[in-house]
């Protein structure tokens, strides 16, 4: 359980170019959804610009990949966890970095990035695709 912060400008966009709109909890559940999260169990609601999870996720990896999915959404600059379960590591992108780089820091072998991309799919769909500020979740055991 925590509060992650994400890049409140630097996420996807679910709205079109002329609407500026923060996302809401319906929004945010059918982004869930076309990812094809399993959310059940899990309540989403949003605050301004911060998106509360609460609830019991299926798992771990659901849990953390659907606090990903709210959280890279652009206006979206918060996520608080209240889902039971470990806290998750992630990483947040920055200039220049790449999944060889991340994973040489955050796993020690940059050999190991498919196991970084393979985490945080289905919000990536491909190993060359992140931007500064995304967030990325570091797989972990």
């Amino acid at each position: 359980m925590g509060l992650w912060s994400f890049v409140k400008d630097a996420g996807k966009s679910l709205f079109g170019a002329a609407e500026a709109a923060e996302p809401d909890a319906a929004t945010l559940q059918k982004e869930i959804s076309d990812l094809g999260l399993d959310a059940s169990g899990l309540d989403i609601s949003v605050e301004g610009d911060k998106v509360k999870v609460t609830g019991d996720a299926v798992s771990q990896e659901v849990k953390e990949k659907i606090i990903l999915a709210v959280g890279n959404v652009e206006g979206v600059a918060e996520v608080e966890d209240e889902v039971a379960g470990g806290d998750p590591v992630f990483h947040t992108v920055q200039k220049g970095d790449t999944l060889w780089g991340i994973s040489a820091q955050a796993l020690g072998n940059g050999a190991r990035y498919e196991e970084i991309f393979e985490a945080n799919k289905p919000m990536l769909t491909h190993p060359d695709k992140i931007y500064p500020g995304q967030v990325l979740r570091i797989p972990q055991g």
